[in-house]
């Protein structure tokens, strides 16, 4: 899947294709069309490139955002036009242009950014694609056109042709019970070091499995502090693995760009420090990379400061469903975890209830506060 971001006037300024998948291995679980256009035109900006305000500018994307995407667009502003469907994690999963799976606030900026232009179909009437606009009114360069039915139907069977694999490709990892403690090695390991020069204090702290306590708190309040004088909210992410090993903490960059989140750098980074150690590997450096240095679904995520029903917040939900991609494994229900809440949790069920198909059925998405009272106190005050 790709997209295009086009100027005022209808010129391609960049265009750019999921790279979720490079060289056959997991290289950035975030990594979609959509999502690296905004991070390509915020980059720009801050090398001091003329560029106009996204309000200005139009991503042209090959299927529905999904929730990620979505949630990456409203945080900047971008307006949007959308070529096909996509029932399972469209924002727009059922086709209704009334943006259901967004949360209240955010709808009508979604009815205003994103355009469903018409597809014109087979001349008998025979289609299966046809569809008539809906959402958005057309930016002035888009007034009087249609997506033709071949060009949407080519973008639906790229997504039935590779969606699967993709996903097998997300899940291509050994099972918890094959894992491996990566603190029993030794400080000289080739992972260890990797992992260090990743985070520091990576392995330094160790809990108990999906249970983060108090003493996790100085690592969670220096990446808030970091956060903050990155343009943050005082949000950070923590990945801790099957074992209750902490592997990495991240602020957000939020200064760099508006969608650079703590969720998003802290999942981006594992993903892609694996991938790098994955890159060439010989057979049994591979199996070693995947028993010490697991998928994070058989760990758990932990935000300092839970999802909202801001833009950044959905983001950061599609985020995540982007990570685990499918079930999360019966054993670990608390994979995704929060430590101050920034709604209640029947508000907080309900935002994820709502969410596309594949995020509510399929994952199950379902955030929980940390159980442990006293790391709640050291982050609230």
């Amino acid at each position: 899947m790709g997209g295009v971001l086009l100027d005022q006037h209808g010129n391609v300024l960049k265009a750019l294709h999921n790279m979720v998948v490079r060289d056959g291995l997991i290289f950035d679980p975030t990594a979609h069309g959509e999502r690296q256009l905004i991070d390509w035109y915020f980059a720009e900006r801050a090398r001091g490139a003329d560029l106009p305000a996204p309000q200005e500018l139009t991503i042209v994307t090959s299927l529905d955002p999904c929730a990620m995407c979505a949630g990456a667009i409203l945080a900047a502003g971008f307006n949007v036009v959308v070529a096909a469907e996509d029932a399972r994690a469209g924002i727009d999963h059922d086709a209704s242009a009334r943006f259901g799976a967004l949360p209240a606030p955010l709808r009508a900026q979604a009815a205003a950014l994103l355009c469903y232009p018409a597809v014109r179909g087979a001349s008998n009437g025979a289609s299966g694609y046809a569809r008539a606009a809906r959402g958005a009114p057309p930016r002035p360069f888009f007034i009087g056109k249609t997506i033709n039915e071949a060009t949407q139907a080519l973008c639906s069977l790229a997504l039935e042709a590779t969606s699967d694999k993709v996903q097998q490709l997300l899940h291509h990892d050994v099972e918890r019970a094959q894992l491996r403690d990566p603190a029993s090695l030794p400080a000289d390991h080739p992972l260890v070091r990797k992992l260090k020069s990743l985070y520091p204090n990576a392995l330094a702290w160790r809990g108990a499995p999906q249970a983060p306590d108090a003493s996790l708190a100085p690592y969670l309040l220096a990446a808030m502090a970091q956060d903050r004088a990155q343009g943050g909210d005082g949000d950070c992410a923590a990945l801790l693995d099957a074992f209750g090993n902490l592997l990495l903490v991240t602020p957000g960059r939020r200064h760099r760009s508006a969608i650079l989140t703590a969720f998003m750098e802290c999942t981006r980074q594992y993903a892609q420090l694996r991938y790098q150690l994955l890159l060439g590997a010989d057979a049994v450096t591979a199996e070693a990379v995947r028993r010490y240095l697991g998928h994070p679904k058989h760990g758990t995520f932990v935000l300092a400061l839970g999802p909202d029903d801001s833009a950044t917040g959905f983001m950061n939900l599609g985020a995540y469903g982007s990570t685990m991609e499918g079930p999360l494994p019966a054993d670990n229900p608390r994979q995704l975890q929060y430590v101050v809440p920034r709604m209640t949790p029947p508000a907080l069920q309900a935002l994820c209830g709502q969410l596309p198909p594949l995020y509510s059925e399929v994952i199950r998405i379902a955030p929980a506060q940390v159980a442990d009272g006293a790391l709640v106190g050291a982050l609230a005050s």
